[in-house]
């Protein structure tokens, strides 16, 4: 499974970069907001930072404009992938641009007919939102599992990128179900490394170690 990270925050993009564990940014205006920077500014950094697949979210919600603003948005940068509205003005450019060759990430995502449409329509990426779902007394993962299993009876291409990812659990049971992808914030993705054993394991070792006065170096 990969990881992308859901932030606009570019020093954590460069930290989490360097380990070798992300795949993959995901944006949207409300995050880039945050940064009081310039939108596309911030896509382009983002880019330079990272060879993995960007999403960069369109703002428009009729057809006409969305095509003009992701016409705009992929000459960024070459991984640049174009994030759409699942509404039918966001399917129809989805499949536009599939046409066109650009990459697509089609968010909002509540059922599985609705991940079946933007398949259909070629996209890159399908966004279920698994903590939304929980919010109002759904189980957001079921979502993925259904999906998983339509996308697997007709051998569709398009991945799953589970988002709105608020636990642990969350990214262990998509990673189960076999979700392609889990956008997560920075700290999510931080906290996976985290084991109370693991810690009692470690502070024993070193202070072993501490009492046999060596060094390795």
């Amino acid at each position: 499974m990969k990881f992308f990270v859901d932030t606009a925050d570019t020093a954590e993009i460069k930290e989490l970069e360097a380990t070798g564990l992300l795949d993959g940014v995901t944006t949207n205006p409300s995050l880039i907001a945050k940064s009081g920077r310039d939108f596309k500014e911030v896509i382009a950094e983002i880019c330079s930072i990272t060879e993995g697949d960007v999403s960069a979210e369109v703002a428009a919600t009729d057809f006409g404009t969305i095509i003009k603003e992701a016409h705009t948005l992929r000459e960024i940068a070459n991984n640049v992938v174009i994030k759409l509205p699942l509404t039918f003005d966001g399917l129809k450019a989805c499949k536009k641009l599939t046409e066109e060759g650009t990459k697509t990430n089609v968010t909002l995502c509540f059922s599985a007919n609705q991940a079946l449409l933007a398949a259909k329509v070629g996209a890159t990426y399908i966004s279920p939102f698994i903590g939304r779902l929980d919010d109002i007394h759904f189980d957001g993962l079921d979502l993925i599992r259904e999906i998983r299993v339509i996308y697997d009876n007709y051998g569709f291409d398009t991945q799953i990128l589970a988002a709105s990812i608020r636990t642990p659990n969350h990214v262990k049971e998509c990673a189960i179900i076999g979700a392609d992808v889990a956008t997560v914030p920075p700290s999510t993705l931080k906290g996976l490394i985290k084991h109370p054993l693991t810690d009692k394991g470690l502070d024993a070792f070193l202070a072993d170690w501490s009492r046999t006065g060596q060094s390795i170096l």
